[in-house]
């Protein structure tokens, strides 16, 4: 493995790069950073792809000014920096969308997409009135400011599942999840002001020529389920896949089976360097 940082406008990000072959560059979710990645890279090794792994900015390592600035134009920096022509994209909630975004704008970068438990930008299907009052306590807490709070009621919402019962996933996952969520919200972090897409993706599915996979756990909320269906009935070239049993940070809860399936979707593919 190596580690180093790609300098980008108003920042710096922190880059983990493992092994060799096509490059499959990872984003994670917004309440972990790239470490979240980690039980999952090996099965992406072993089934011979290189592996990247980034920190957002104001996340884990990286760092940035408070200024607007793009999260497309920040992956295909760390491409270009990796001196990658092409990368599979793989991203989980707030990094999906990124993924996403960044193979509209950019599609001659991007073999392939993955979506894991993310939205489509500008595509709402609603959420059920047991959904609403998760939300509405997850921005109560939020409100507060306090990292502990934030950290455990994400962990109720994100990694147990909205209505599932807090013994549902090992204590050791759920206090990995606090940890670097804890480190997220942490007062005077400087997150910066991500730009978001014009028009945004939703409008713009068909410029997607890739082959796009949207993997969602039938734990999660029930609109990152709907989105997964929708953006692969959209996509020019899209499926879905619903896991069963698992809930928002797939990668972590079943990294084994979500290696597997992403190297079932890229296996056929022609090799991109």
């Amino acid at each position: 493995m190596s580690e180093r940082y790609v300098d980008v406008p108003g920042g710096r990000l922190a880059v983990h790069d493992f092994g060799a072959g096509p490059a499959v560059v990872l984003l994670h979710a917004g309440i972990v950073d790239s470490w979240a990645w980690e039980p999952l890279t090996p099965f992406l090794l072993d089934a011979g792809y290189r592996v990247v792994a980034f920190d957002r900015r104001g996340t884990g390592g990286s760092t940035t000014g408070d200024l607007e600035f793009s999260n497309r134009a920040d992956t295909i920096a760390v491409l270009d920096a990796l001196e990658l022509r092409q990368a599979a994209l793989v991203g989980n909630s707030i990094g999906g969308q990124v993924a996403l975004d960044t193979a509209i704008e950019f599609p001659a970068r991007v073999a392939a997409l993955v979506t894991i438990g993310s939205i489509v930008p500008n595509w709402w299907p609603g959420m059920t009135a047991e959904e609403e009052a998760v939300e509405a306590e997850l921005e109560r807490v939020a409100d507060s400011g306090d990292p502990d709070a934030i950290a455990e009621a994400d962990v109720r919402a994100w990694v147990d599942g909205p209505g599932q019962p807090p013994d549902r996933v090992p204590e050791d996952m759920r206090e990995l999840v606090r940890a670097m969520d804890r480190a997220v919200n942490e007062p005077g972090r400087v997150e910066g002001r991500p730009v978001p897409m014009e028009p945004p993706a939703a409008e713009r599915l068909d410029r997607l020529s890739m082959p796009v996979l949207a993997v969602c756990g039938d734990l999660d909320f029930s609109y990152h389920v709907a989105s997964a269906e929708y953006l692969a009935t959209n996509a020019p070239d899209g499926q879905a896949h619903i896991m069963p049993g698992v809930a928002h940070l797939v990668g972590l809860e079943a990294p084994e089976e979500l290696g597997a399936l992403v190297s079932r979707f890229l296996g056929p593919l022609p090799r991109w360097s």
